[in-house]
């Protein structure tokens, strides 16, 4: 196999491209909206190769942009961005610059309210050569710079090189549904829709860190700003940045805040939740392709699909009757006449993916489900290019199962502390699988020592006792105190919302939405993770979400007005994965102690101590299946960047 240098080829045809595309956008003063999911690449400052580096970093994320792609280099800035075409018009090409180009974006994601704004912009003297939402955020930044932010609605991340000014402004939206790394490299700014274009920047050491690790093994994701790469971050949701001449400044832009009113009634709880929603439904239905909805047995993916008024869903099961929701998806689409495309996992297909999901992902996460969304990404690409989720739904109207223990231990944490510890230490010295144990020790914790979001895998003493080198840092409670801290005058179920907000729905949720979809170039959109939808969810009162009958129990009411009551009052599931089950079956358990036994496994944990999690478990004695996936997505994921696997994702775009 020959492999080309693209240097001289991808920048000739780089610079015949734009000439045309400006000369083009000289005659055709309107197009219409401008509708695509992508990917960005970049850096500050010049290399002598920088048009090689910009096509390397670009080809490594080819997946989330596959229909054309395009540069902008000059010697202060490299952008380049990969297209995946909702709708495809010559004015949708991208890097897109103002009418004078000395001012240039990347931007992946879609403005609801571009037309409003491109109005107001037009009023100030603004001119444009298109109709697009990306070139209404060229002249807000002209006209509003960091302010334009809090006048978007949208899902967005984006890099704006501004060449007069030598400065470079980018942002991530307000809930985290983009993504956006970014790391400072020899007094320059490298940064991309994911890590693995930051990789192929030839200055970057890769390393691990293993702090991202240690705590990793609490939360089941990276929730730390640095990611697993050593020097590489997250811009966190409703961000912004700024670089200019070797400076990087960070700022958060707003920020989401619950005030849940007691004086609302059902009734109008229930009528503001229908009325968003629809609202949020048909501005992320916006598309000249078909759009479809992922369908699950759940209230949140039907009540999405029941309102979309599309043609396709798209659901996925195991071939276990607790873990397949397909019989549910098929029966609500023929009762609301949509089609309803489905694929049964296999074990062996499961299984076989993993390694190449653990890649597509960029860091480690332990979240099971993520594989099944793999799937139903994969099924739903072969149909559609667009698919509408319920992601949000649970953090924003109070659906997890979790969010109703505070009323259930509310009898037991009316005892003194003292008291409920000394029942809890008695509970402890109980077999694991005895009724009431984990109760009596969960009810001696305040909810900020149980609660850190919907997963805790490993507490310290447990990482400290697995870790070959445990550095000590941090504390689960050190990092979700200051977001404790901003909610102490409300209720425990809205702390417990805010924390999601935080940590889980930015580590786990959207992170696997994201690389799941992108995976097979499809974009997903998520109609509950819409300002204006929080506006109504911040006001929702308490005892409208979590009571003794449901949680979400005000959305639920919503959706009862589109949905069967077997549906609309359906528990809580996610995506079942039957891994418990796996783990027990001689040929899984070998692969994962295989794993347990590497090289990788000597390195950074005491093997005895997990192969005994993994033997314990195989034997029935506990349920350690989350703990054992933990460890084994992590070294799975350790192969495919610092193994023998990377060698083949680096030249594979080649």
């Amino acid at each position: 196999m020959i492999c080309y240098n693209p240097k001289k080829i991808t920048y000739t045809i780089y610079k015949v491209k734009r000439l045309i595309h400006q000369f083009t956008q000289q005659l055709k003063p309107q197009c219409f909206l401008e509708e695509i999911m992508c990917g960005f690449a970049g850096f500050t400052g010049h290399l002598e190769n920088s048009e090689e580096v910009l096509t390397n970093m670009m080809n490594r994320i080819i997946h989330r942009g596959p229909d054309s792609a395009g540069q902008h280099i000059d010697n202060g800035a490299a952008l380049g961005f990969r297209r995946l075409s909702i709708i495809d018009l010559d004015c949708g090409s991208q890097p897109m610059y103002n009418e004078t180009n000395d001012i240039v974006i990347t931007f992946n994601g879609e403005i609801y309210n571009y037309q409003d704004l491109r109005k107001e912009l037009i009023e100030k003297g603004h001119t444009f050569r298109n109709n697009s939402d990306t070139e209404v955020l060229i002249h807000a930044y002209e006209e509003y710079g960091e302010d334009m932010l809090n006048r978007l609605r949208g899902m967005f991340a984006f890099v704006i090189w501004d060449s007069k000014k030598e400065t470079l402004f980018g942002a991530r939206d307000f809930f985290g549904i983009k993504p956006f790394y970014y790391a400072l490299v020899d007094g320059n700014l490298v940064f991309a829709s994911e890590i693995k274009s930051i990789l192929e920047y030839p200055l970057y050491q890769k390393a691990v860190n293993n702090v991202a690790l240690e705590n990793y093994l609490t939360f089941q994701y990276s929730v730390l700003d640095e990611t697993f790469f050593k020097g590489i971050y997250k811009l966190m949701p409703s961000h912004c940045l700024t670089f200019h001449k070797g400076e990087l400044n960070i700022k958060r832009y707003w920020e989401p805040v619950f005030e849940p009113d007691e004086n609302k009634t059902l009734e109008e709880c229930v009528d503001e939740i229908d009325k968003v929603m629809h609202d949020s439904v048909e501005h992320h239905k916006i598309s000249d392709v078909e759009v479809g909805s992922f369908l699950s047995s759940g209230v949140d993916s039907s009540y999405v699909a029941a309102t979309f008024n599309g043609d396709k869903t798209f659901t996925v099961g195991f071939d276990y009757e607790k873990y397949n929701e397909i019989d549910y998806a098929k029966a609500l689409s023929e009762k609301i006449k949509i089609d309803n495309y489905s694929k049964l996992i296999t074990t062996e297909e499961y299984w076989d993916a993993i390694s190449h999901i653990q890649y597509q992902m960029d860091e480690p996460l332990a979240d099971p489900s993520a594989i099944a969304l793999y799937f139903v990404s994969q099924t739903a690409a072969k149909h559609v290019k667009v698919a509408m989720s319920g992601e949000g739904a649970d953090e924003f109207f109070g659906g997890y199962n979790i969010y109703h223990e505070p009323l259930s231990l509310a009898p037991m944490q009316k005892l003194p502390k003292g008291l409920r510890k000394g029942l809890a230490a008695i509970a402890g010295k109980l077999p694991p699988h005895m009724k009431g144990r984990s109760f009596l020790i969960r009810a001696s914790k305040d909810l900020q020592e149980r609660f850190i979001g919907n997963a805790f895998m490993f507490n310290e003493e447990e990482r400290a006792k697995i870790l070959k080198h445990p550095t000590g840092k941090y504390n689960h409670m050190e990092l979700t105190r200051p977001y404790y801290d901003k909610v102490a005058n409300l209720d425990d179920v809205t702390k417990m919302q805010y924390i999601d907000i935080h940590f889980w729905l930015i580590g786990d949720i959207l992170l696997k939405a994201d690389k799941m979809s992108m995976a097979h170039s499809l974009e997903v959109r998520v109609p509950f993770l819409d300002k204006e939808v929080f506006e109504v969810a911040r006001h929702i009162p308490t005892k409208y979400k979590v009571n003794n009958k449901n949680t979400k129990f005000a959305m639920r009411q919503a959706a009862h007005r589109y949905l069967p009551d077997m549906v609309a009052e359906k528990k809580k599931l996610g995506f079942p994965v039957p891994i418990r089950i796996w783990l027990r079956d001689d040929k899984y358990y070998n692969i994962v102690r295989k794993a347990f036994t590497s090289d990788a496994a000597q390195e950074y944990f005491n093997v005895d101590e997990i192969v005994s999690f993994l033997d314990e478990h195989k034997a029935g004695n506990a349920d350690n299946s989350r703990k054992i996936w933990t460890i084994y997505m992590f070294l799975v994921w350790y192969e495919e960047y610092f193994g023998k696997n990377e060698a083949s994702h680096v030249h594979a775009a080649c």
